[in-house]
């Protein structure tokens, strides 16, 4: 029996977003009320939301133009499906705490401690549990992630993404920056906001999926990420 885990965060307004980028907003833009030339309804149903937000919002995945200017022309509509629909893993590195970074060494000792290995075009998730301890509190956005040395050590096992359930893959003002870079560089890319990751640990192999919308010229997408176990 197939089992499907969903990874996403829902979208909603004033949802948490990183510092900086554009607020969450849904309206109604009109109702079946209005359609219908309904006016003494108490009841106002939506027929169609309006939805404001950025590329970046939620569950999403990074394109390689917004990894740095040099990358501009590999904008979310020209990579490959291929990227974003891939075999997984996922590392438990439940025990890095506020603003830790992420070494070489973790990925490797949690690697053994699984009895995984990194295959080329894997996704590989990492777990840090912070969806669970800190969302909506503010803590939220000082959450662990990968060292520039992490990034480059996954990009070498020639991977297609990895994904974490901060709202960014290295520590803010402190490996952030560079890990996008790396990306970049070495041609692969990252998810993140990310939930359920929990529930993928001790399970082995996985089918990912994470399928962005086709935005032309598109820095990113928000993804309805999921990962697939075959029963």
């Amino acid at each position: 029996m197939t089992e499907i885990i969903d990874l996403s965060q829902e979208i909603y307004s004033g949802m948490p977003v990183f510092a900086g980028l554009p607020q969450v907003e849904i309206t109604m833009h009109v109702s079946h009320e209005q359609w219908d030339g309904i006016t003494d309804s108490e009841v106002v149903s939506p027929a169609v939301n309006r939805l404001d937000m950025g590329e970046h919002t939620g569950t999403h995945v990074d394109a390689i133009n917004h990894m740095a200017r040099q990358y501009r022309g590999q904008s979310i509509d020209t990579m490959p499906l291929s990227m974003f629909y891939t075999e997984g893993i996922c590392l438990d590195l439940s025990y890095k705490g506020l603003r830790d970074l992420i070494e070489p060494i973790d990925l490797d000792r949690a690697l053994v401690a699984a009895s995984l290995e990194i295959k080329p075009g894997d996704t590989v998730l990492l777990y840090t549990d912070h969806y669970r301890r800190a969302f909506g509190t503010e803590n939220w956005p000082h959450g662990p992630g990968i060292s520039a040395a992490a990034a480059r050590w996954l990009g070498q096992q020639g991977i297609a993404a990895f994904g974490v359930e901060t709202m960014s893959p290295g520590v803010r003002h402190i490996s952030n920056k560079e890990v996008h870079h790396i990306c970049g560089e070495l041609g692969f890319t990252h998810y993140e906001n990310m939930i359920n990751l929990q529930r993928l640990i001790g399970r082995g192999r996985f089918r990912f999926i994470g399928l962005p919308l086709k935005i032309r010229g598109g820095t990113g997408s928000p993804v309805r990420a999921i990962a697939v176990f075959e029963g």
